[in-house]
């Protein structure tokens, strides 16, 4: 469990980092090229954080419905930090 809430807290942060810092330098500066690189390490993290979830959701035999909101969860900023303190706890 332990190694889910890492993943989901680099997953969020790499997000924050895409919508935060690399998709201004394209948009407003005209620097695509952190774009590139972090949309693809953040689509790693993505993968990740659905596949840990995957894990402990029949390792810990969650509920359908903690799996959805896991992966609801990865589509909002700051969701996966959120879906760690309201539904995981600790």
């Amino acid at each position: 469990m332990n190694a889910f809430k890492w993943i989901g807290r680099i997953e969020g942060f790499s997000f924050l980092f895409l919508l935060l810092v690399a998709m201004p330098l394209k948009y407003i500066w005209g620097e695509p090229l952190m774009v590139k690189y972090a949309g693809w390490a953040h689509g790693v993290f993505f993968i990740g954080y659905l596949g840990a979830a995957l894990y402990v959701f029949f390792v810990y035999k969650w509920k359908f419905t903690k799996l959805l909101l896991a992966a609801i969860a990865s589509f909002i900023p700051l969701g996966p930090w959120l879906f760690e303190k309201k539904l995981i706890g600790k």
